[in-house]
């Protein structure tokens, strides 16, 4: 299984992007998805998550009230809607997938098992 992302690119301040993360190939019914980013020579940062429901999200103090996380069960497609983006928000975003049946959400990078290949988002002033 792979995670295929699209969806970056670069904005001005205050503009809006939104990400999406799908699967290919061989896939399982139940996935928690998370959303994680990365700037150069630093560790991946948390930013958002929600449940295999879609009926808990948890999101990074960075991010609330500006960023949205989403889902489609049917296609096991995960969502990152970014509103009034700030130039610290340019980085690397990653999406991730966790095999998980129950009602969780994860933050840690070590908690999922799969990764897409990241999509870099710029945003100027």
């Amino acid at each position: 299984v792979q995670l295929v992302e699209s969806g970056g690119g670069a904005v001005q301040a205050g503009d809006s992007l939104r990400l999406s993360c799908a699967p290919s190939g061989r896939t399982f019914s139940t996935y928690a998805m998370g959303w994680f980013r990365q700037t150069p020579g630093k560790e991946k940062e948390f930013v958002a998550a929600i449940n295999w429901s879609g009926r808990t999200t948890e999101y990074a103090d960075f991010v609330k009230g500006r960023f949205t996380i989403s889902k489609d069960s049917a296609k096991k497609t995960t969502f990152l809607e970014m509103n009034s983006l700030k130039p610290e928000d340019t980085a690397v975003y990653f999406c991730a997938f966790r095999k998980s049946p129950g009602g969780d959400t994860y933050k840690r990078e070590s908690e999922y098992g799969l990764w897409g290949q990241g999509t870099q988002v710029t945003v100027s002033s």
